[in-house]
């Protein structure tokens, strides 16, 4: 244990807040979307005789959101190892990568995965679900290697000279040394990348997802009453992304606090 551990013990207490908020915002998370259509069968028409179909949309939109934000995590990583590689073919293709999918709309993304990659690869049509995942996996993931690249980057590079002269092989002071120090520094941005993920995953009704936006669609397009229904559709928005918020600050608070009793 460092003097500064012992000079500041509220951080331990700090840390097991952060856990509570972690597990309270889960649990808020998963209250949400099974007792959603609770509340809203209570409104009037046209969101009452909807409330189960609003609450099943969500459920799919966050479900889309988590694998996808999976994915893209792991993506973003493999392309930000292969970004600051020596090999100069990785980093032309993780480039490449990169400047492609920043440089076009995702509804253009989600359409070419659906509709053309099927025409290129013959046999390979996925279903509506799995090949939104597929795009909004490769367009986050190219946001999350430019974050983690830069978070690389910000290392400095005397801690991997004098790992690499204590005799620790190159891939065990890129797992020991770097990622842990590049992910605290990334999180913040990758934060935010899942939180748009989350609205952005709205697209995927554009090839039929059954997700919130579609759900909105329908029932406005059936009643006529686009305001009480794009309403309804941006509150749970809002309460998705608010709860979603809380517990990734809380990851943020947990992960900045030292462990009781490690050692730096």
């Amino acid at each position: 244990m460092t003097a500064l551990d012992l000079a500041d013990p509220e951080r331990p207490p700090a840390r097991d807040a952060a856990l509570t908020r972690m597990a309270l915002a889960l649990l808020g998370l998963v209250a949400l979307l099974w007792l959603l259509p609770l509340p809203l069968s209570w409104v009037p028409e046209p969101i009452g005789p909807a409330a189960r179909a609003f609450g099943e949309g969500a459920r799919t939109t966050v479900l889309l959101t988590l694998i996808s934000g999976a994915f893209g995590l792991v993506l973003g990583v493999a392309t930000a190892l292969a970004a600051t590689s020596r090999n100069l073919g990785l980093r032309l293709v993780a480039q490449g990568y990169v400047w492609v999918i920043r440089g076009t709309p995702l509804i253009t993304q989600i359409l070419f995965v659906y509709f053309a990659l099927p025409a290129i690869l013959p046999g390979l049509r996925l279903p509506d679900f799995w090949a939104a995942v597929v795009a909004l996996s490769l367009n986050v993931g190219a946001y999350n290697a430019e974050v983690v690249r830069a978070g690389i980057l910000a290392i400095p590079r005397g801690q991997t000279e004098a790992a690499i002269a204590l005799g620790l092989p190159r891939l065990l002071v890129l797992r020991l040394v770097i990622l842990p120090q590049a992910f605290r520094l990334s999180l913040p941005p990758l934060v935010n990348n899942l939180v748009a993920l989350l609205k952005d995953s709205s697209l995927a009704y554009t090839i039929g997802v059954v997700e919130l936006s579609l759900i909105g669609n329908r029932v406005q397009a059936e009643s006529f009453q686009p305001v009480p229904v794009f309403i309804t559709v941006a509150c749970v928005y809002l309460a998705l992304t608010t709860v979603l918020t809380c517990f990734t600050q809380a990851l943020e608070r947990w992960l900045g606090q030292p462990r009781t009793g490690s050692r730096t």
